[in-house]
C-alpha cells in the first residue's frame, strides 16, 4: 500500500479511541442458535500481497497505534475483552487487550515503512528481520471469538490437545483445541507466531472432534484443575 496519508486528524483519533471499547466487542444473538457460518479456511486469498502481521508496539501504545493505522487506510485488528476489576470499596469493568503489546495489521510487507513510522510501533514480528505473516484463519477465529457474546479471555499457549470443530452457536465453523477446566469446556485458539492463546467457554454439545490426537489417545478433553 503506497497511498498512505501523511497526517491524521487528532480529533478523529481521539474520537476513535473513545469508541474503541464499544466497537471491539460486539454481542451476538442467542448463543444456542446455529449460525450459517462456513468452516474457516486456511487463507481467504493466498494470492493477495496483503497479509496479516503482528505489529509490536510500546507499552500502553496499542490504542494510539491502532487508531493511527486505521485512519491511515490500513485494516487493523486490536482484540480486547472485558475484565471485572475489584478494589476494597468498588469494582469496575475494564477493557483489556487479548494480546498486549501487539496490534494486528494487514499490509504488503514490501511497503511496510509507513507502518513502522506509526506512533508507538517498534517493529513487525518475524524471523531474522523478515516479517512473518499470520494465517488468515487464526485472525478470523480470534475475531469471531471477540464478536461473540461468550466469555473470552487470554489463555496459556496450548499446542497439543483434541482438535475440534464448533458446529453450533456463535462460533460455528471455528476450529480449535478443546480444554476442560473445572468441568467447563473451553475452545482454545492460538496465534502460533506469538505463542499466545485465547479461550472461550463453549457448550460441549456444540463441538465434534475433527482429528485423532496422538498425544491424547483417550479421546477426552484435556482437563485442568485450575
Amino acid at each position: 500500500m503506497t497511498n498512505v496519508k501523511s497526517s491524521v486528524n487528532l480529533e478523529t483519533i481521539a474520537t476513535d479511541l473513545e469508541d474503541m471499547a464499544s466497537s471491539n466487542i460486539e454481542h451476538a444473538t442467542d448463543p444456542g442458535t446455529p449460525l450459517q457460518q462456513p468452516m474457516l479456511t486456511e487463507e481467504v486469498n493466498p494470492d493477495s500481497p496483503l497479509r496479516w502481521f503482528a505489529v509490536r508496539v510500546r507499552s500502553n501504545h496499542e490504542r494510539v497505534a491502532s487508531a493511527f493505522l486505521r485512519n491511515s487506510g490500513y485494516e487493523e485488528f486490536l482484540p480486547a475483552y472485558k475484565e471485572q476489576r475489584r478494589w476494597s470499596d468498588r469494582s469496575k469493568e475494564m477493557e483489556q487487550f487479548l494480546f498486549p503489546g501487539y496490534v494486528f495489521c494487514r499490509l504488503d510487507p514490501s511497503q511496510r515503512l509507513p507502518v513502522l513510522k506509526a506512533p508507538g510501533v517498534v517493529d513487525l514480528v518475524g524471523f531474522a528481520r523478515v516479517p512473518a505473516p499470520i494465517p488468515d484463519v487464526e485472525i478470523e477465529s480470534i475475531r469471531r471469538m471477540v464478536q461473540s457474546s461468550l466469555l473470552v479471555m487470554p489463555w496459556p499457549f496450548l499446542e497439543v490437545g483434541n482438535k475440534v470443530l464448533i458446529e453450533r452457536g456463535p462460533l460455528a465453523g471455528v476450529e480449535g483445541i478443546l480444554d476442560e477446566v473445572k468441568g467447563k469446556c473451553r475452545l482454545i485458539v492460538s496465534v502460533n507466531l506469538l505463542q499466545r492463546s485465547v479461550s472461550a467457554e463453549v457448550d460441549r454439545s456444540w463441538v465434534r472432534p475433527v482429528a485423532a490426537n496422538n498425544g491424547n489417545r483417550s479421546g477426552s478433553a484435556v482437563t485442568r484443575s485450575t
